[in-house]
């Protein structure tokens, strides 16, 4: 019996190093399935690794393979793969010689039908409305009349035809359109770009920044309308700080940027027609307002005039309000003779007893008080008239803010009323200066009744005082003995003097300074 374990025994097989055999096996694999179709379900999907490619496998009930995305093919899928997503994938099997395993190279990725697309939808709508990027509460309020439009949509198509032609036709304004694919590999991320762009214009900017925006597509499938779909859109037009308005498809089509926009349009024609007002009917709305209000002026314009006629009515004629005062001024006119009479005759006597007590130191008192008291008066009479005039200013000048809006006729009439308010200023200056005027000849007829009744007066006529040397006057020789000295003043002076007799009667009597002298037959200052 042989040896099993000769080493020496002949062999008709081909002997293989482990690098050949792995190649054969690899260049066998790859040339029997080139091209494949896998559908199955991704597991163990992580997103593209930091050099770009993406890893992960496909399994279904039974078995699970490999599968490897390229950096440049990942960026051309329409789909982002996702964890428990049901995909068709189409690629090549190969091997992976270093840890004897096959894996598929996917070419493209396609979700299993639309039932996956769908549920792909439902569940990536029920993740984004966890965030709240569906909330209502955060939806904005269009304007009213924007000034400038912004539009994200194909160049080429009939919706910004459409767009244009209805924005044309109801209020004509500026619209700014950032061309776009709306379908296709990349679409959704251009999309997107658009809606943060515009959203980056400046206000007052070399290009207008937008005051609504449009996103618009026509109809299609599902898969021709799934850039719509994709998250990086969905998040953009939830961050715009621009109204934004979408209009994807038809009225039926329903993508989840219409959740994310604040306001669908059920077509891109609806879209524009939200986006501005009819301007022939804001036309009309105004005339008819502005008819209203015109109306309401006449109405109201009436009723005054009617309320002046009344109160013109009620109002007494020109006799009857100047018949009393007539017979006042006949009565006042037949007892002013007398009444000047008696009136002349008190002053007379009143002055004569004023007179009488008159000293030049009370007078003198009397008219530095009155010189005070009128100085007071007139700082008091020019502050109350700066006043015056002030308020009146003030008054003038809110009622020509009030009244700068009424009709012409009411500012004729608040003109009127500046010019009487000028008139009262003026008369109220006049009034103050006259007013100082009398008083000040007041003043100086008192002065002159001071100096009138002055004892240097009656010196000035030939007249002496004599005093004794305690400078007090002396009125009676019998007061005087002899050599006692005394001064005697004149008008221009004092001289001093030594009597030499005394005791006889004086032969004519001396002026006392402290009453009024007045010359024989003088008469009465009346």
């Amino acid at each position: 019996m042989s040896n099993v374990f000769d080493t020496d025994s002949p062999t008709n097989l081909t002997e293989y190093s482990v690098s050949e055999l792995s190649g054969s096996i690899k260049r066998t694999v790859e040339t029997a399935f080139d091209q494949v179709r896998v559908r199955g379900e991704i597991s163990g999907y992580r997103g593209p690794h930091s050099s770009g490619h993406a890893y992960f496998s496909l399994k279904d009930d039974r078995a699970r393979i490999d599968a490897v995305i390229w950096k440049g093919t990942f960026s051309r899928l329409r789909f982002r793969p996702e964890e428990g997503m049901e995909v068709v994938a189409t690629g090549k099997v190969t091997t992976f010689p270093g840890s004897s395993k096959y894996q598929i190279v996917i070419e493209t990725l396609e979700p299993a039908g639309a039932g996956a697309l769908m549920a792909l939808i439902e569940e990536r709508k029920r993740r984004l409305g966890a965030e709240g990027l569906f909330d209502a509460a955060r939806k904005r309020r269009l304007p009213f009349m924007p000034s400038v439009i912004g539009v994200v949509t194909s160049p080429t198509g009939a919706v910004i035809r459409d767009i244009l032609h209805r924005i044309s036709d109801r209020f004509p304004v500026h619209v700014i359109v950032w061309p776009v694919k709306v379908q296709g590999d990349g679409s959704g991320e251009e999309v997107a770009n658009a809606i943060r762009g515009f959203n980056g214009f400046q206000a007052g900017g070399e290009i207008p920044r937008p005051d609504v925006l449009i996103v618009a597509r026509g109809g299609g499938s599902l898969e021709d309308l799934w850039s719509f779909n994709d998250e990086i859109v969905v998040r953009a037009a939830a961050e715009s700080e621009v109204p934004l308005i979408s209009a994807v498809g038809h009225e039926t089509d329903w993508t989840l940027i219409d959740y994310a926009a604040d306001v669908r349009a059920p077509t891109p024609t609806g879209a524009a027609e939200m986006a501005v007002p009819v301007k022939a009917e804001l036309d009309a709305q105004v005339s008819a307002l502005s008819a209203r209000l015109q109306g309401c002026m006449s109405r109201q314009m009436d009723h005054r005039r009617q309320s002046v006629r009344a109160l013109m009515r009620a109002l007494p004629s020109l006799d009857q309000l100047l018949a009393l005062p007539r017979r006042r001024f006949d009565e006042a006119a037949a007892g002013l003779g007398r009444g000047l009479e008696l009136n002349t005759i008190n002053k007379r006597r009143s002055f004569e007893r004023t007179a009488s007590h008159l000293r030049p130191d009370v007078l003198s008192n009397r008219i530095a008080e009155r010189r005070q008291m009128l100085a007071e008066r007139m700082t008091r009479a020019e502050r109350t008239v700066e006043r015056s005039i002030d308020r009146s200013r003030s008054r003038v000048g809110r009622a020509d803010a009030v009244f700068a809006s009424l009709p012409t006729r009411l500012k004729t009439q608040t003109a009127r009323i500046r010019d009487h308010l000028a008139n009262l200023s003026r008369h109220a200056d006049t009034a103050v200066r006259h007013q100082l005027t009398r008083a000040r000849g007041e003043l100086s007829a008192q002065d002159r009744v001071l100096q009138s009744l002055s004892y240097k007066n009656v010196l000035n006529r030939g007249y002496a005082v004599i005093r004794d040397d305690e400078n007090r006057p002396v009125s009676q020789a019998a007061a005087l003995s002899v050599g006692v000295g005394i001064s005697i003043e004149f008008a221009d002076g004092r001289v001093g003097a030594v009597t030499t007799e005394g005791g006889a009667p004086p032969r004519k009597r001396l002026a006392r300074p402290d009453e009024p002298s007045m010359p024989p037959k003088q008469g009465s200052l009346f």
